[in-house]
């Protein structure tokens, strides 16, 4: 009896040892937190724009703006780096958290100027900019999917957490380059400035997104944190407020698992056709030179133009049913078939060529460039050759008085040695009386330095 009662105790004291240790190792409320006082007042401060702030958020803009004109990874980066946009996001999620109505519509405020200036700033830039192409990092933000709401939460989540610290470690600046809130504006400026208001609207909604998501997981931590709530004088104005803050809250949220569930559900959607195209369109031995799927409150459709031998009529009924069995009844799948005419042999030799460009695309490119860079040495060393010979003529005749005549050019010739063409830089001279050696040591000396080069054929004509 007293085995089993040491049994028992001893392995409730391991429990609640694992228990004090796992509580320990995931304790929030350590030594390391800063007070809340700090934490609040951290957040206040980058809460307004004005000034150097509004400056600085332009600036970033502008660098954004380029970047994404330029399809840069890095500049891009480095104007993430620079934005100062999270600190009203957070702010809201603090003013939630404590019942601060006043900091929710303070923070609002200023970021409602922070999208407006950067929105304006990337507009006017994509306007002036020559390059209207949208490259693969901006279009990467003009469609939102179920990545975006996780990374936007536990990249908020991060935020907060390292804020509440006493030492301020590198997450804030990891967790603006993961939520990426600047290109999404920058990219909203771009379908503003173009006109394209499927860019503008995406890009927005993806800011949107990042926006709820960061404010949400503020306000959970600070909830988990239990940061003191607001004192009202007043309990009528305390009940007001706290009513404010709930309505927000539950506005907040709901939009955003609103969100999130269309989100998942268009991600899986895309997902579903990925894989219909690979399982079921591939093995009949055409090739998908385009797809297009569009997903819509109504509308699940898949949009494929195929190449190859034609599938008859059948065969593309039977695919369309396999398509709604797995995508659902209302989803819709169009086929377009090219190459009606186009025999087998044909067919053939078309995929081989392809395959072969495939192969050699990065060689024939690499070679381009070398050749385009030698051409450009070239036509630098042809440009910085050209010689100003009276100005030649003039210091040669002040070293070397009896100079009568000079001349000094670029020379091409045929190089038997090299088997190729070949320059070099050919002067001609007179003088009124024979040039010592020493002397013509001399002349060849000034014009190797004089012409930058040492390849220097030098004629003294008697």
């Amino acid at each position: 009896m007293a085995t089993t009662e040491n049994t028992q105790g001893t392995s409730e004291n391991a429990f609640n040892a694992l228990k004090t240790w796992i509580t320990d190792l995931f304790n929030l409320r350590d030594k390391d937190n800063a007070t809340q006082k700090q934490t609040k007042e951290e957040i206040r401060k980058g809460i307004i724009f004005r000034g150097a702030n509004l400056w600085i958020l332009i600036f970033a803009i502008l660098v954004c703006s380029v970047g994404l004109n330029v399809n840069s990874t890095a500049v891009i980066i480095g104007a993430m780096l620079i934005s100062p946009i999270m600190g009203p996001i957070m702010g809201i999620g603090l003013g939630m958290g404590i019942n601060d109505f006043q900091l929710i519509v303070k923070a609002a405020k200023n970021l409602g100027i922070a999208v407006l200036m950067s929105v304006l700033a990337s507009a006017i830039y994509f306007w002036i900019s020559p390059l209207d192409v949208a490259q693969s990092e901006l279009l990467a933000r003009t469609s939102p999917n179920f990545w975006d709401v996780l990374i936007a939460f536990f990249g908020g989540t991060a935020g907060i957490v390292a804020g509440s610290r006493k030492e301020k470690s590198n997450a804030i600046p990891g967790v603006a380059i993961a939520t990426a809130l600047m290109p999404p504006l920058c990219t909203a400026g771009y379908g503003l400035a173009e006109f394209n208001w499927e860019y503008f609207f995406g890009a927005m909604y993806l800011f949107c997104i990042n926006t709820v998501f960061i404010s949400l997981s503020t306000y959970i931590i600070v909830r988990l944190l239990k940061y003191r709530k607001k004192v009202f004088e007043k309990p009528e104005r305390e009940a007001k407020v706290k009513r404010y803050v709930a309505i927000l809250v539950v506005a907040t949220i709901i939009p955003s698992l609103y969100t999130a569930f269309n989100v998942v559900r268009k991600t899986v959607f895309q997902q579903n056709t990925e894989l219909f195209i690979k399982e079921v369109i591939k093995p009949t031995g055409v090739r998908v030179i385009s797809k297009n799927a569009i997903y819509g409150r109504d509308l699940r459709e898949l949009d494929l133009t195929l190449y190859g031998e034609r599938l008859d009529e059948d065969q593309c009924e039977l695919i369309k049913s396999l398509f709604k069995q797995r995508i659902g009844e209302h989803a819709i799948l169009k086929i377009n078939q090219g190459a009606d005419v186009v025999g087998q042999d044909d067919l053939a030799s078309m995929r081989d060529y392809m395959e072969e460009y495939r192969k050699n695309s990065t060689t024939a490119i690499t070679r381009k460039d070398s050749i385009i860079v030698q051409l450009r040495e070239e036509l630098h060393r042809v440009k910085s050759n050209q010689f100003d010979v009276k100005e030649f003529s003039q210091e040669a005749q002040t070293i070397f008085p009896e100079l009568t005549s000079f001349s000094i050019s670029d020379n091409i010739f045929w190089s038997e040695e090299k088997e190729q063409m070949d320059t070099s830089v050919l002067a001609i001279t007179r003088f009124k009386s024979k040039l010592s050696a020493d002397d013509k040591t001399k002349l060849e000396n000034w014009l190797k330095v004089k012409a930058k080069t040492q390849d220097i054929k030098l004629v003294v004509q008697e």
